[in-house]
């Protein structure tokens, strides 16, 4: 039986016994929040326990690092689409500790691409029409740092209102204690009085 072949013989049954239930919700976050996290399986269910997040309390995301590396990529579209259409009204970013992202080369992940069949030809054409292969696949050397860059960048967006509150943490995939990089209130009091002064 294939990984694919299981998931569809457990959903039958899933859907059969009405598992469904316990959690139905609105699409609408409880708790107002959109979580900007990493993809790490570590993290699953411990941040949501971690943060005291149950279904339906926060608008989730995740990718390889918590990296926003585009200000106008999917990853800042989905959280001005939970600020502006779902009722958020604050934004965490949550880093961890031991991520792979952090020291990640290029060279590691082209040379494994090679090996699955990903011909030196079609990397040089991407390299020739312009795209930043090894730039795009650049990890970080701090996950702190990354998790500020990923703060400013949503602060900083055209686009986001001046009253939504953007924090930085880092979690511990061990233990789930998490550390404060960027308390979002404090920005967003001044950001508000410059405002109110002009």
């Amino acid at each position: 039986m294939t990984l694919l072949d299981s998931v569809l013989a457990h959903n039958k049954q899933f859907v059969m016994e009405r598992q469904y239930e316990r959690f139905q919700t609105t699409k609408f976050p409880d708790k107002k929040v959109v979580i900007l996290t990493c993809m790490d399986t570590r993290l699953l269910e411990l941040l949501p326990f971690a943060m005291n997040v149950k279904n339906g309390d926060a608008k989730l995301i995740r990718n390889a690092g918590a990296v926003i590396s585009h200000p106008f990529g999917s990853i800042m579209r989905s959280i001005l689409v939970a600020i502006y259409e779902l009722g958020a009204n604050e934004v965490m970013v949550v880093g961890h500790h031991g991520c792979g992202m952090t020291g990640l080369q290029p060279s590691s992940i082209l040379q494994k691409s090679q090996e699955r069949g990903v011909s030196l030809e079609t990397i040089d054409m991407l390299e020739f029409s312009g795209v930043d292969v090894k730039g795009f696949l650049t990890g970080f050397e701090k996950v702190e740092e990354n998790v500020e860059n990923s703060v400013q960048m949503i602060k900083r967006h055209p686009l986001l209102p001046k009253d939504v509150s953007v924090h930085g943490l880092v979690i511990c995939p061990e233990t789930g204690q998490l550390d404060l990089i960027i308390n979002g209130y404090e920005d967003t009091k001044m950001s508000m009085i410059q405002n109110q002064k002009v």
